[in-house]
């Protein structure tokens, strides 16, 4: 398996897209106006608290305050009031927590009324950036992550990633890790500290601590609300929580953020530096790496998939539903069984690429194509399950209902990636939009695919009549799409320009004039 993170530089933005294999299974994009991301510390002032909600409104300034929940205060929010108020008032110099006396813990099932009030200074995490017309969601229980662990203050728990299944591996890293933790901290062991030495987490940790510390010595003169640590720009970010020896190439098309992931790349994998490639070519970075195809073909409201068979995808306020067709394909398989389990199969691995690729949080319905048997459905859901292994995001799956539908929760930080698919209709005298070329070519392919799967009468010959514009995206470049599909089919497929047709009109004909359906 080969990971690349291709990273397109504007003046503006920055985008990043993650390929596994070629395949885009992660786009992100980072603005100058981004101004709340998750992980951000703030120091803001309480507006107002709601014992309606147990929650509180806070000014982190956003237009719409942030959202702080009774159950996300965390048990040692005295302490942490205590360390603020001293720190910004300049009584307390030691930042370390080492000889700082503890405030009893507030009790779990507590009001919000009894916990805060009204104008009091706190220090608050964002957990999930603002969505549609919500503020953010925050938290007072900080953590500030690094490549190995997540430090957090006024804690004295160790916590081991559950995906480490190893138990002699887990409390290796728990004996490890608590002959090194500091006074007055707590540790969360990340899954990629699996197999690393002493040096190599402790090195992690004292730059945890120093950014800490910085963070603390900005609190005297800091405003309210303003921003008193930042989480790391996205490409560091991305970095840190996914990259592994599987990466094989870095490629970055602006010489600076080049030099800046070199420098990140050498504190925490000195060894991969040299993947990092500075892409020069005059033709853009994401068309000579396929990325501009896959984006305009996967972020429609359709999406194709091989064999024919295609997802149709539907966002409502609520939740998310995915339905799953077979579409006219051939049907190769012995049975309706058999066929129905290898689209589902198919459909799985295409609904965990797209929760990741569009970043689809809350809830998630997904109709399969009805099966029968039993042992079928729980290969689905394993497989369901196995795909989704490598989404960082948290996720909870539940098996198949007996209407065949599959319900999965999955956590949304920030706002779901959306991109426009649609183009201007360049028909005459047309209005609205109409998709793109290549998701046209797409679906052209896929009926290719499947007329020649079972219709006799293209074994003689095949016919493509298209609009003058997809005639020539079909025939012109080496190799062009054509050529493809000869080498795909061992067909070659006779295309005639046809001036009457509209854009997204075609036709397959045989030699003999005839329309093949």
């Amino acid at each position: 398996m080969n990971n690349e993170l291709i990273i397109r530089s504007g003046s503006s933005e920055v985008d990043f897209a993650l390929l596994k294999d070629g395949k885009l299974i992660e786009l992100h994009n980072e603005g100058d106006d981004n101004k709340f991301s998750v992980g951000d510390i703030f120091l803001a002032k309480i507006r107002k608290p709601v014992p309606g909600l147990n929650a509180a409104f806070v000014n982190v300034g956003y237009e719409k305050d942030a959202f702080l929940h009774y159950h996300d205060l965390g048990p040692k929010l005295p302490s942490l009031l205590k360390f603020v108020k001293r720190v910004s008032t300049g009584k307390l110099k030691d930042f370390t927590l080492k000889d700082f006396p503890f405030e009893p813990d507030i009790d779990k099932d507590g009001r919000i009324v009894d916990a805060l009030h009204s104008n009091q200074s706190l220090l608050v995490q964002i957990v999930k950036e603002p969505i549609s017309t919500k503020g953010p969601r925050i938290s007072s229980e900080l953590s500030i992550a690094g490549r190995y662990i997540v430090l957090v203050p006024f804690s004295d728990r160790i916590s081991i990633s559950q995906k480490i299944d190893s138990k002699e591996e887990k409390d290796r890293l728990k004996r490890l890790v608590q002959s090194i933790r500091p006074k007055g901290f707590g540790v969360i062991v990340r899954t990629v500290a699996q197999g690393k030495k002493t040096a190599e987490l402790d090195r992690d940790l004292h730059n945890l601590l120093n950014r800490w510390t910085a963070m603390c010595r900005k609190l005297p003169r800091a405003g309210h609300p303003s921003k008193v640590l930042s989480e790391l720009n996205r490409a560091s970010s991305i970095l840190r929580d996914i990259f592994d020896d599987s990466f094989t190439g870095i490629h970055v098309d602006d010489e600076t953020l080049a030099l800046e992931i070199k420098d990140y790349l050498s504190e925490i994998a000195p060894k991969k530096e040299s993947i990092v490639k500075l892409y020069k070519s005059s033709v853009p970075i994401f068309e000579k790496y396929g990325i501009e195809r896959q984006i305009k073909t996967s972020f429609g409201r359709t999406v194709s998939m091989s064999k024919g068979a295609y997802l149709v995808i539907e966002h409502t306020e609520a939740l998310h539903v995915i339905d799953v067709n077979s579409g006219n394909r051939s049907n190769k398989a012995k049975n309706q069984e058999d066929t129905a389990l290898e689209v589902n199969l198919i459909a799985a691995s295409e609904v965990a690429r797209q929760l990741r690729l569009r970043d689809m949080g809350g809830i998630i319905v997904i109709d399969f194509i009805d099966m029968n048997n039993s042992d079928n459905r729980k290969k689905l859901f394993d497989h369901l399950k196995e795909e989704m292994k490598g989404d960082r995001a948290k996720h909870k799956i539940l098996p198949p209902s007996k209407f065949g539908l599959i319900q999965i929760t999955r956590q949304r930080v920030r706002p779901e990636m959306a991109i426009k698919t649609h183009e201007k209709n360049p028909n005459a005298n047309k209005e609205g939009e109409v998709e793109a070329p290549i998701v046209l070519v797409d679906k052209i392919g896929s009926d290719l695919e499947r007329i020649l799967g079972h219709n006799g009468k293209a074994k003689n010959g095949i016919v493509l009549n298209a609009h003058p514009f997809i005639a020539a995206y079909l025939t012109k470049g080496f190799p062009s799409v054509r050529s493809k599909w000869f080498l795909e089919h061992k067909k070659w497929v006779k295309i005639q320009p046809r001036d009457a047709y509209t854009y997204l009109e075609y036709r397959f004909l045989d030699n003999e004039g005839n329309t093949l359906k």
